[in-house]
Formats: structure tokens, C-alpha cells, sequence
């Protein structure tokens, strides 16, 4: 048997990292594919997504008082791979 995959963590933040504008989700797909996330062990979870043909992270917050989700600016692959990657290793958050 597998044993279940329960996703990356983030490293710990950088003193001199890039701040990602977060942004009230838009909704304006109604078809999202996740295609890499954070492990859900952590209080704050990021998803990298994928919808008509761009990319955004998504990022949950959950509290006691109900999540809060943010969502970046949607870049094409390239560009929003390489956020994504800054954001894993701490270098943007």
C-alpha cells in the first residue's frame, strides 16, 4: 500500500523575500485544476492553480472563524511558476 501524499512544506520565511499582493478571490473561472499545493498541516495552505490557460496561487488561511482565501494576480506559466517556487523556498510571501 502508498502511503498518502500530503504535500510540500513551505521553508521558513527570508528576511529579504519578495511581499505577494494578495488579492480577494475573482471567481471569474468556473474551472479550477490545482496543479501543485502545500501540505495540509499548516494553518495556511497555498495552491498553485490552473485556469484558462493562466496561472495564480491561491492561499487559505484557516481560523476557528472560518477560512480566509486570497488569490494572486493570474500571470502566464513562466512567470507564475517561478513566484511559486520563490514562495516554496521563503524568498516571497
Amino acid at each position: 500500500m502508498l502511503p498518502s501524499y500530503h504535500g510540500i512544506h513551505v521553508a521558513p520565511l527570508q528576511a529579504d523575500h519578495e511581499r505577494i499582493n494578495w488579492m480577494v478571490p475573482t471567481h471569474r473561472s468556473d474551472r479550477i485544476r490545482v496543479r501543485r499545493h502545500t501540505c495540509d498541516c499548516k494553518a495556511t495552505i497555498y495552491e498553485l492553480c490552473h485556469a484558462g490557460g493562466v496561472l495564480f496561487i491561491r492561499r487559505t488561511i484557516r481560523r476557528d472563524e472560518g477560512n480566509r482565501v486570497h488569490e494572486t494576480e493570474r500571470l502566464i506559466t513562466v512567470r507564475m511558476e517561478d513566484l511559486w517556487t520563490r514562495l516554496i523556498l521563503g524568498q516571497a510571501r
